[in-house]
């Protein structure tokens, strides 16, 4: 069976890290195994869904390589879930509530005091016809939960948790359409997961009990509506946390938008997150073979997976330091060839920062102050300097031979005078950008 999976994200606001990873580890999954990767946007929630946050969601997917086979909205597929609806309420599965918020709050608070799980009564299952048209004569509409089976458990190998097992009686029967006929999540996602054959659902630990529930919903809707359908695999990967605990306060800031004004690289943050969480280390991966090649569910943990920025930039960096010149030659200074760009990159903790170090070459560059000795000595430099293929090693042989210095005495004040300051790119490759007239011009003023 070709593996089908699925990144299913509301558009209720920008993407972060946590469904990046959710969006990654997906889209491998597919890759790995020779599958499809499908984007659904969840859009059943008119009030909330914009879009400019569809928009925003696509534009992060493509800026990371995370491309989808194909894209469904939830919103174009409603019809399909008044059919599954009605295929439920005629299997006696979903049933009408009319219980207020206030009044499920006060059962929740009873239940607490009576130190019993805060679960649905199913008060709603007591009530007769003629107490349900007295309701609704009230003008309050229902709102409809689905009926679990509390007969047998609910059972699945999980993926990454393991054997899990849930009493479904433990549960509450879940609302799957709000009053005014709006859809929640549980249902239009069991469905969608039916119709478009998806056979893995890979996602954050905290929908565990969610596909308890929903595990029983694909079994009634196979039995109702989907007869040759399969219910997909499950598995659930810990969340991620932050050296404080919880991302949850901080998420705005760890967006593809931020990420982008930051200068992270999409390869770095892709190479981050495939790995974390996993038992495998976090390393500077730009070849996605190499991570498509290494990713298996096995190696996922159950502890809590630390996201920190630090780690980030540290694989950032070194990303940058691998780049070839194409591939940011159109984020380049004007002016820097090649040459140019093999000289500052292992200075470069962000590709946007080549434009300070290119200031190395093209100038201006700050003065500095000398002692007395220094001064000859650059003088003596701008003397001796001899423009060749390799002008800095013959000049320094030169130097050393002609001052007797060494070490940094004789290689520090040369970077000062040549770049104005005192560490930066190797000057082998640094002198050549320079050119000879400006670098003897720059000792020269070094030694006045």
């Amino acid at each position: 069976m070709t593996t089908v999976t699925r990144f299913a994200p509301s558009p209720t606001g920008r993407l972060h890290v946590g469904n990046i990873r959710t969006a990654l580890h997906n889209w491998m999954l597919a890759r790995k195994h020779g599958g499809k990767f499908l984007l659904r946007i969840d859009d059943t929630d008119a009030e909330r869904s914009r879009e400019e946050y569809v928009e925003a969601i696509r534009a992060d997917l493509d800026w990371l390589g995370i491309v989808p086979d194909a894209e469904e909205r939830q919103s174009a597929r409603l019809a399909k879930y008044d059919h599954a609806f009605e295929a439920l309420r005629a299997a006696g599965r979903v049933y009408p509530c009319y219980e207020t918020q206030q009044e499920l709050e006060l059962k929740r608070k009873i239940r607490l005091g009576r130190g019993l799980p805060p679960i649905y009564d199913r008060g709603a299952l007591a009530l007769s016809e003629g107490d349900r048209a007295a309701k609704e004569a009230e003008g309050i509409a229902p709102h409809w939960r689905f009926k679990l089976d509390h007969d047998e458990p609910i059972a699945w190998e999980d993926g990454v948790r393991g054997a899990q097992k849930f009493d479904p009686a433990q549960l509450s029967d879940p609302v799957i359409r709000r009053a005014d006929g709006s859809w929640l999540y549980m249902l239009p996602s069991a469905v969608d997961d039916l119709d478009m054959g998806i056979t893995d659902v890979l996602r954050g630990e905290d929908h565990v009990s969610n596909t308890a529930v929903q595990i029983q919903m694909f079994t009634a809707l196979i039995a109702a509506h989907y007869a040759a359908q399969q219910i997909p695999a499950f598995a659930h990967e810990a969340l991620l946390v932050g050296k404080e605990g919880k991302l949850s306060k901080r998420l705005g800031s760890l967006g593809c938008n931020a990420f982008r004004e930051r200068g992270i690289e999409p390869a770095a943050i892709v190479a981050l997150l495939a790995r974390l969480g996993t038992s495998l280390p976090v390393e500077p991966i730009a070849d996605r073979a190499v991570l498509l090649d290494t990713f298996d569910l096995a190696t996922f943990g159950r502890a809590p997976a630390r996201f920190e920025d630090a780690e980030l930039e540290r694989v950032n960096s070194a990303i940058v330091h691998q780049m070839g010149f194409a591939e940011v030659a159109d984020r380049l200074p004007k002016g820097m060839d090649e040459a140019g760009w093999h000289a500052i990159r292992p200075n470069l903790a962000h590709v946007s920062e080549a434009a300070e170090w290119w200031r190395l070459v093209t100038g201006p560059i700050e003065p500095r102050e000398f002692s007395a000795d220094d001064r000859a000595y650059l003088s003596e430099a701008a003397r001796l300097l001899e423009w060749s293929d390799d002008p800095w090693h013959a000049l320094t042989a030169a130097l050393k031979e002609a001052s007797g210095r060494k070490g940094k005495p004789l290689f520090l004040p040369l970077r000062q005078a040549l770049t104005g300051t005192d560490h930066g790119p190797d000057m082998g490759e640094l002198l050549p950008l320079i050119g000879e007239d400006e670098a003897r011009a720059r000792l020269a003023r070094g030694g006045e």
